[in-house]
Order: structure tokens, then sequence, then C-alpha cells
């Protein structure tokens, strides 16, 4: 059994790792949070649950060997990530100048459900998340894990991914956070649109 648990317990350590790395992910839902509030961040970390659940059981169940297959999917999905990184970037910068939104039940329902949306579409559009998942499970995982331990790693994949979204969320949804936000916005906006921009270039310019 200890051949199974210790390369579980290896792949929970370095996933959190990486999922707790800044990025865009870190840039989406902590703006989600602090502008939107608690419920659309933690609607966010949960699109970002889902994305990441569905690219780890894409890499278990084999669609990495059709990207190594097909070079040019691998590539129109991740020119397609960056570019959906850089219509983000352009709408923080563009409306940055804009006042934050009084919080109201259809504000709040709004910026829910786009949060959740704009999460989903990020973590999905990068094929990048695959080939990591793809790397370290050809590196922790024995070559044909019982159908339990399958299970087991899209658990931990999904506890993980909205942990650590969740914490974020709870920290950026505070009041202190808000009021800080609403004096810096603007500013704050560009910064986290500039980050973005930047972080599509690199995901659609970069080679594999």
């Amino acid at each position: 059994m200890s051949s199974y648990i210790l390369p579980l317990l290896g792949l929970a350590a370095v996933h959190l790792m990486a999922a707790a790395s800044p990025g865009p992910s870190f840039v989406l839902v902590a703006q989600t949070a602090v502008g939107s509030g608690r419920r659309a961040g933690l609607l966010a970390a949960f699109a970002m649950m889902l994305g990441a659940v569905a690219w780890a059981a894409a890499a278990l169940f084999g669609l990495q060997a059709l990207f190594a297959r097909f070079a040019w999917l691998y590539l129109v999905m991740r020119i397609g990530g960056g570019l959906y990184l850089l219509y983000l970037a352009v709408m923080l910068w563009r409306h940055a100048k804009e006042p934050l939104p009084e919080p109201s039940a259809a504000v709040a329902n709004t910026g829910a459900t786009q949060g959740f949306m704009r999460a989903l579409l990020l973590q999905l559009s990068n094929p990048k998340v695959m080939v990591f998942f793809g790397s370290i499970f050809l590196a922790l995982l024995p070559a044909d894990p019982p159908s339990w331990m399958q299970a087991a790693t899209l658990a931990i994949v999904a506890f993980n991914e909205f942990a650590w979204y969740a914490l974020l969320t709870l920290l950026f949804s505070g009041g202190p956070a808000r009021a800080f936000y609403r004096r810096a916005k603007f500013w704050l906006d560009r910064i986290m649109g500039g980050a973005l921009g930047l972080l599509g270039l690199r995901l659609a310019l970069l080679t594999r």
C-alpha cells in the first residue's frame, strides 16, 4: 500500500506548490474577489478547480499523447489561451477608470457569473496545465495505476485547487482589501491588466 500512498502524497505536495505559484489564475481570482466579493471569488475558485480536474483527467486518460501526435492542435490551443489572456488584460485596462460598483444583489449575481465564466475559460484555454499534469503523473505515479488511485489523484487535484483559491478569496474579499482596492482601483487594474497581458504574450509566443 505504501507504494501507492507515498506517490499520492508527493503528488499532493508538488501540485499544491504549483497551484500556489503566481500566475494568471492568481491574478484573476484575486481581482474577482476584491472587485466582486466573496461569492464571486468562491465561484471563480470552483471554476479553477473544474478546469484543473478536466486537464488532469485528460492527462490521465491520454489527451497528452494526442497533443504529441498533432503538434498543431497544441499550438492552436496555446495561442488561443494567450489571446484570451490578452482579451482579459484589455478589459481590465479599459475599465480601470470605472468606479467599483456598489454592492447589490444584481451586481453580486452578475459579478459571480462573470467571474465563474472567466475563470473556467482561463483554465481550459491553457494546455500547459495538462502538460504539467502529464509530467508529474509520469514522474510520480506508477505506469498502470489502479482505478482507485486515478480517482484519488483527481480528488487531490480538486481539493488543492479549490482550497488554495478559496483561501485567496477569503484574503482578498475582506473589507480592508476592498477599501484599499476602491482607493487604488485605477492603478491596480492597470498593473493586473499589464501582468495578464505579459503572461498572454508569453503563452502565445514562447516555444513549447
